[in-house]
C-alpha cells in the first residue's frame, strides 16, 4: 500500500491509527469526524478535514486514497464500513504495527488495527474490522470474528473461538478451546475457563455471568 489514508474518527483510536501508519511509513491524508468542535482543528498536526459523509474527501477514497476506520462504537463503525463498500466500492484497510508479531499462517480480513507487539499464532484467522489492542496474544488456531474489540495485553489461548462483536477488556485470559457468543462482554481482568453465551455479560476470575 502506497497512497495516503484518511481515518474515520478523530479520537483515541484514530491517534493510534494515524501512529501505525507513519510507523509503516505512509502518509495520513487527515482524519473525517463527525464533530463540528474538531473540523478545522489537528491531531498531532494532522488536520480534521470535515465530517463523515463529506463528498469531497469520500471521492478520493479508492483513487487516490485509502480508508481506516478508527471508531470503536460497532453501530457507528458498520454504518461507515458499509457506506465505504457500497458507495465507493473500497474495504478498507488492515492497520498493523510494526513491532506486531504475526505468523505467516495466520489469516486477516479487512480493515483491523493491531496494536504493538500484538501476537498472532500460527493457525490463527482473525476476521474484518476488529481493534487487537497492544500486547494482545492470540494462541494456535485461535479464531476471531468481525468487529470483535480485544483490549490490551489479554491473552486468548490456543483453539478459542471469539465469535462476532465481541468485546474483551484488558488483561483478560481465555483458556484453550473455549467459545464466546456473539455479541458477549468480557470484564477487564477476567479469567474465563468456560464457554460464554451470546450476549452475556461476564466477569472475575473465574468469571461469571454479571446481571
Amino acid at each position: 500500500m502506497e497512497n495516503p489514508v484518511i481515518i474515520f474518527g478523530a479520537n483515541h483510536l484514530g491517534r493510534t491509527a494515524r501512529e501505525i501508519f507513519e510507523a509503516n511509513g505512509l502518509v495520513v491524508y487527515g482524519f473525517l469526524d463527525d464533530n463540528k468542535k474538531l473540523q478545522n482543528t489537528e491531531i498531532d498536526e494532522v488536520t480534521i478535514l470535515g465530517e463523515t459523509d463529506n463528498d469531497g474527501f469520500l471521492k478520493l477514497i479508492g483513487k487516490k486514497c485509502e480508508s481506516f476506520v478508527a471508531v470503536d462504537d460497532n453501530k457507528l463503525r458498520k454504518t461507515i464500513v458499509r457506506m465505504l463498500q457500497e458507495v465507493r466500492h473500497v474495504q478498507p484497510v488492515n492497520a498493523i504495527h510494526p513491532q506486531a508479531s504475526i505468523s505467516g499462517k495466520a489469516t486477516l480480513g479487512y480493515g483491523n488495527l493491531i496494536d504493538c507487539y500484538a501476537y498472532l499464532a500460527p493457525g490463527v484467522t482473525v476476521g474484518n474490522h476488529c481493534i487487537l489492542h497492544a500486547r494482545v496474544s492470540l494462541g494456535v488456531e485461535a479464531v476471531v470474528g468481525d468487529f470483535v474489540q480485544i483490549g490490551a495485553g489479554s491473552t486468548i489461548n490456543a483453539a478459542v473461538t471469539v465469535e462476532d462483536e465481541v468485546f474483551v477488556g484488558s488483561g483478560v485470559t481465555i483458556v484453550s478451546g473455549i467459545t464466546i457468543g456473539k455479541g458477549a462482554r468480557i470484564g477487564a481482568g477476567s479469567v474465563v475457563i468456560a464457554p460464554v453465551k451470546p450476549g452475556e455479560i461476564v466477569f472475575g476470575n473465574p468469571a461469571t455471568p454479571v446481571k
